[in-house]
C-alpha cells in the first residue's frame, strides 16, 4: 500500500495587474489570447491488495514554516493598480448649448453669463440633488401607496431573530464543543531536540492521558512531553507505559488540574459501518481541529510503521473517512452520540510526497484502533506500565504469497517456529501448515492473522483452521500470554 500523498497539479494564478488595463478604443486591434493549456495530471500507481504492506502511521506534525511579510499593496497612479476613484464631474461651459448645466436662462432667452469662482459648481450639484431626491420621493410615495392598496410591496420583514444561537446537544457542534475540553494537544520532544505533535485526551480523572505510542515514542528515554488543553493551559506530562506492537500509550499529568472529565468510551463492537465519527486532533499542530465522516469499514487489518525502520503495529482497524492527518494521531474517533470508539493511528495515502515534498496528507483514508482493545491495553499499562498480548506460539512468514497465514518453515529450528508447549502446538499444528480462518473470519495474510489474535485477550478459546497438504482442519485453541514488547 502507498505512504504518501498525490493529486492533480493546479495551475498558478494570473498576477494582479501592474497598470490599468487599456481602453476598448486601443485593445481592438490587439491579437486574442492564447487559449488555456490544460493542468498536467498524474496518475496514481496501483494499489496493492490489503494487509500486505504496512501503511502509514500519522506522523507528528513539523512546526509550520514561518510566513513571508506580506507585500505592500500598490500606490494609485499611473504605474499602480487599482486606478485612483475619478474626480467629481465638472459642468461648466462648453458642451451642449454653450451654457452650463441645469443654469437659469435670462429674460430674452439667453443663458446667464457664468458666474466666477465655484458658485456656479456648488449651484449645480445642488440642482442635481434636489432632483435626485425629488425623484427618490416620489417612488417611494408611489411605492407606499401601492402598498397601502393592498397590490404589493417592495420590502421583505424578516423573521425575527433570537437573541442567542443556541445548538442542540446532539448537534455536531454541540458534541464537539462537549469533547474539547477533554482532548488535549502533545507535544514531544527528544533529548537531541527532535520532536512532534499528536494527540490525546482524558482516560480518568486521575490525569492518565490516551494516545498512540509513536507520539511519544521520541520522548519516552529522557525527553519532555508536554500536554496543552483546548483552553490554553499547558501541563508537564510523563509516559506510564506504552505497548509498541498495540500503538498505544498512557501519559499522567504530572500536576492535574481538579475537575478533570474523562470522554465516555463506547463499544466499538457496536459499529456499523455507515455510523457518523467525528475526529478530533491538531492535523499539522492546528489544535482543536473537528472533522465528521462516517465509519468506512470495520476489521480492517492494518500494519502500520513510522518509517524509521521500527516494528509495525497491527490492529484490526475502524475505517474512516473523516479527514485526519498528521498531528491528529492519539486523538478520539467519536460517535454520533460523542462517545469514543476508537484511537485515530495511521492514514493511508498516495503518491510520493506530494508535489511539496511535504509530509502526506489525507485522501479520506483513515484507521482508528478500536476503543474496547485500547481499554484493555490502557488497564494493563496503569496496573503495571507493560503491554500484555494473547499468542499463539508460531512463527508467520509474513511474506508468503499463499492463500491465508503461512507458518514459517525455516530461518530457525522447528520447537521455535512453532512452541510444542504453546497453544497452536498443542493444537496440532506444525511448521508450513496455512491458517485459513480464525474465529470464524478468514484469514488472508500474516498480517491480517496477527491484528485478528491480538483482538482477543489471553485465556480465550477460538477456532482455527488450517490447511495441511490441501486438507482443511479446525481445531480450538487457548490463547496464551506474552508481556512485555520484544
Amino acid at each position: 500500500m502507498s505512504n504518501e500523498n498525490e493529486g492533480t497539479a493546479a495551475p498558478t494564478p494570473p498576477a494582479a495587474p501592474s497598470v490599468p488595463p487599456a481602453p476598448a478604443s486601443e485593445t481592438q486591434d490587439a491579437a486574442p489570447a492564447p487559449a488555456a493549456v490544460e493542468p498536467v495530471t498524474q496518475q496514481l500507481p496501483p494499489t496493492p491488495a490489503p494487509g500486505t504492506e504496512p501503511t502509514q502511521q500519522i506522523p507528528p506534525a513539523q512546526a509550520p514554516p514561518a510566513y513571508g511579510q506580506a507585500p505592500a499593496p500598490a500606490a494609485h497612479g499611473a504605474e499602480g493598480w487599482p486606478p485612483p476613484p475619478p474626480t467629481v464631474p465638472t459642468y461648466g461651459a462648453g458642451g451642449h448649448g454653450g451654457g452650463a448645466w441645469g443654469a437659469p436662462l435670462t429674460t430674452d432667452g439667453h443663458p446667464a453669463p457664468k458666474p466666477k469662482g465655484k458658485g456656479g459648481l456648488v449651484a449645480a450639484v445642488l440642482v442635481a440633488a434636489l432632483l435626485a431626491g425629488g425623484i427618490g420621493g416620489g417612488v417611494g410615495y408611489w411605492a407606499a401607496q401601492r402598498s397601502d392598496n393592498g397590490t404589493g410591496s417592495t420590502t421583505i420583514s424578516a423573521a425575527n431573530t433570537p437573541k442567542d444561537l443556541k445548538r442542540e446537544a446532539g448537534s455536531i457542534a454541540g458534541l464537539a464543543a462537549g469533547a474539547l475540553p477533554s482532548v488535549v494537544t502533545i507535544e514531544a520532544s527528544a533529548g537531541d531536540g527532535e520532536g512532534g505533535t499528536g494527540t490525546g485526551f482524558v482516560y480518568d480523572q486521575q490525569g492518565h492521558i490516551l494516545t498512540n505510542n509513536h507520539v511519544v515514542a521520541s520522548a519516552a528515554n529522557g525527553g519532555k512531553l508536554f500536554a496543552t488543553f483546548s483552553d490554553g493551559k499547558r501541563y508537564d506530562a510523563e509516559v506510564v507505559g506504552r505497548a509498541q506492537g498495540y500503538d498505544v500509550a498512557v501519559l499522567k499529568l504530572k500536576n492535574p488540574p481538579a475537575g478533570l472529565k474523562p470522554l465516555p468510551l463506547g463499544d466499538s463492537d457496536k459499529v456499523a459501518v455507515g455510523d457518523s465519527t467525528i475526529a478530533i486532533g491538531a492535523p499539522f499542530g492546528l489544535s482543536n481541529t473537528v472533522t465528521t465522516g462516517i465509519v468506512s469499514a470495520k476489521n480492517r487489518p492494518v500494519a502500520s510503521g513510522d518509517g524509521s525502520g521500527s516494528k509495525n503495529s497491527y490492529m484490526s482497524a475502524l475505517q474512516t473517512d473523516a479527514s485526519i492527518n498528521p498531528g491528529n494521531s492519539g486523538g478520539p474517533l467519536l460517535d454520533g452520540r460523542g462517545a469514543v470508539i476508537g484511537i485515530n493511528s495511521a492514514i493511508q495515502s498516495a503518491g510520493n510526497g506530494g508535489f511539496g515534498g511535504g509530509q502526506a496528507g489525507s485522501i479520506g483514508l483513515g484507521f482508528a484502533i478500536p476503543v474496547n482493545q485500547a481499554k484493555n491495553v490502557a488497564e494493563s499499562l496503569i496496573k503495571t506500565g507493560k503491554p500484555v498480548y494473547p499468542v499463539i506460539s508460531v512463527s508467520v512468514d509474513l511474506q508468503a504469497k499463499s492463500e491465508g497465514a503461512k507458518i514459517s518453515e525455516q530461518g530457525a529450528a522447528a520447537n521455535e517456529l512453532v512452541d510444542p508447549n504453546g497453544p497452536a502446538g498443542k493444537a496440532g499444528l506444525k511448521p508450513g501448515d496455512i491458517i485459513t480462518e480464525f474465529g470464524g473470519k478468514p484469514v488472508d495474510s500474516g498480517p491480517t492473522l496477527i491484528s485478528m489474535i491480538w483482538t482477543y485477550k489471553p485465556g480465550d478459546t477460538v477456532k482455527l483452521t488450517y490447511l495441511r497438504g490441501g486438507k482443511p482442519t479446525t481445531v480450538d485453541i487457548t490463547l496464551g500470554s506474552r508481556v512485555g514488547d520484544k
